[in-house]
């Protein structure tokens, strides 16, 4: 029964890290609600595309008495906003943003035209859409489970730690193992396959998403050492806190950003009110 518990909070805890992620992250769809004639609508701004395509942006739901246009920019500038019409099919209507290079960026912002009324929508707060190479699934898939299972493995180190199981060591080494090859392995090439870079956190930049994996991983190396030699649970309860607060940055938001004018990768910003 006490292991049952014991892996249900780490189960739960891991849970609303990624759900927390997916929520404040800046380069996962964007939520929007509005209301038409006392109807209610709810939308997904894309804020991420992958690959040589253009991105579509959609307004899913709408009928055939609906018409848009989405306006454009490079971002960051203050260039004059490109128009797009958006075609209607299927109960969806689609706007198409030109492909940029890998790390470009667009900010843009809907009109929505109904019976002679005009909607807009985001036009006060643009959405931000960063543009990036496609990454291999074999590559990214790998990725993303070794991190979310790092995560779960160290909140049961820890909570094992904390209720006395000697079995906190064992999970602790798996975790720090987890870190290496999600983080430090796998995590380099998704970036690579993404904007050309390995590494991009330091000593080289300031890549946020580097960085925030070079401090947990640090955190969980100093915990292994340690308790190779000596029974300090302790560590593994601040390594496991240290990673928690690390996973609780929402991801992205200082990332990869082409130069529009000089047409080179720096760090950029993704704001989160966007």
């Amino acid at each position: 029964m006490k292991s049952f518990f014991v892996w249900f909070i780490a189960i739960f805890i891991t849970l609303s890290a990624a759900v927390y992620q997916r929520l404040t992250g800046p380069t996962y769809p964007k939520r929007i609600k509005i209301e038409v004639k006392g109807t209610e609508y709810k939308f997904k701004l894309l804020r991420s595309h992958g690959g040589t395509t253009n991105a579509p942006i959609e307004l899913k739901g709408v009928d055939e008495t609906f018409n848009a246009k989405v306006f454009y920019r490079r971002y960051p500038t203050r260039d004059t906003f490109m128009v797009a019409d958006m075609q209607y099919g299927n109960q969806v209507l689609t706007g198409m943003l030109p492909n940029l290079p890998p790390a470009g960026k667009y900010e843009y912002y809907i009109e929505l035209y109904k019976d002679g009324q005009t909607i807009p929508i985001v036009k006060d707060k643009h959405v931000v859409i960063r543009f990036k190479g496609e990454v291999p699934r074999y590559i990214l898939f790998p990725h993303i489970f070794f991190m979310f299972f790092a995560m779960l493995l160290s909140n049961l180190a820890a909570i094992m730690a904390i209720s006395k199981i000697d079995k906190y060591k064992f999970f602790a080494y798996i975790t720090l193992i987890c870190l290496t090859l999600g983080g430090l392995i796998l995590g380099p090439l998704v970036q690579y396959f993404a904007f050309g870079e390995f590494w991009t956190g330091v000593p080289f930049g300031w890549d946020l998403t580097d960085n925030k994996t070079l401090i947990g991983f640090l955190g969980w190396l100093v915990a292994v050492l340690v308790i190779r030699k000596n029974n300090k649970p302790v560590f593994v309860v601040i390594a496991a806190v240290l990673l928690l607060l690390v996973y609780s940055i929402p991801h992205s938001m200082f990332g990869s950003e082409l130069n529009p004018v000089t047409g080179e990768i720096i760090q950029g910003f993704i704001p989160l009110v966007f």
